[in-house]
């Protein structure tokens, strides 16, 4: 899972899965899901996520993680 987040549009996108989505719908203004073929979430879009969301806290609780660096 990826969370990739783009201050020039302040949109969040949350990256699910590494296969191609095929198919969107808005859940909410401003709240797309992405789907692959078979119907699977593979990500989620939010437009305006620093009106929407607290961006500057990430509280992760007991997920099975492997640490991997990667630069900003």
């Amino acid at each position: 899972m990826k969370l990739n987040y783009y201050p020039e549009t302040d949109s969040l996108y949350i990256d699910l899965s590494s296969k191609s989505s095929t198919d969107s719908v808005e859940i909410s203004e401003g709240v797309v899901v992405d789907y692959d073929q078979d119907g699977n979430i593979v990500g989620i879009d939010i437009d305006n996520a620093g009106q929407k969301l607290d961006l500057k806290e990430l509280i992760l609780n007991k997920l099975p993680l492997a640490h991997q660096k990667q630069s900003a």
